[in-house]
């Protein structure tokens, strides 16, 4: 099993956070992009292609739509995403390649619970584990930064541009995390772009 998980120290619950990442594939089935599973709920946060141009994101079962077709194409041939969501009014946010689609509504003051196990590219089924390798993403994923605030407009677009915004609670250039399966550490192909590595899956 191929899979990215990332070490972070979250022991609060999250009233708003921003993902922000970004990504490569020549995949057309359904992939997982990212996965934050608690012990009570292994949906507590996943960001997901169920089909073609359509980005899904899960928040306890619960579940909305964007619809990328229409998104602008990327200038560095890979795609970048940031989610954003606060819990007072439910408003959530995806921005993709530096525009933002339109906002929609999900659990609306709730909150995402912290001590959270999460893995890049493979959706976990249970607490840490319980893979699908039907759901495994194969490309390159890069630039991974998560925030316990929704960024304003200004600072998503310094993040698209890989810039930085202060006080990350995940930090692609201050990363820990661990491997498993056939993937590759290796410098960014993006030469105009900060980031100095990028996960690559040697099969799929």
């Amino acid at each position: 099993m191929v899979f990215v998980k990332l070490m972070m120290d979250l022991q609060k619950p999250l009233t708003s956070f921003t993902v922000c990442e970004r990504f490569q594939t020549v995949l057309v089935r359904p992939f997982v992009l990212f996965s934050y599973a608690t012990k009570d709920d292994d949906n507590e946060f996943l960001l997901h292609t169920s089909k073609q141009n359509i980005l899904s994101v899960f928040m306890k079962q619960g579940i909305i739509n964007f619809d990328i077709s229409k998104t602008p194409a990327s200038s560095s041939c890979k795609e970048h995403l940031c989610f954003t969501w606060e819990s007072k009014t439910g408003l959530a946010s995806l921005w993709w390649n530096g525009q933002p689609l339109p906002r929609k509504i999900i659990m609306k003051n709730l909150v995402v619970q912290g001590n959270a196990s999460i893995v890049l590219g493979q959706e976990q089924d249970s607490f840490g584990g319980q893979f699908d390798a039907s759901q495994c993403f194969v490309g390159e994923i890069e630039d991974v930064y998560f925030w316990n605030r929704v960024l304003q407009p200004d600072e998503i677009c310094r993040v698209w541009h890989n810039r930085v915004v202060p006080h990350p609670l995940i930090d692609w250039r201050e990363l820990y995390y661990e491997t498993h399966g056939d993937v590759i550490v290796a410098p960014s192909n993006i030469c105009a772009c900060r980031s100095e590595k990028a996960w690559i899956p040697k099969q799929a």
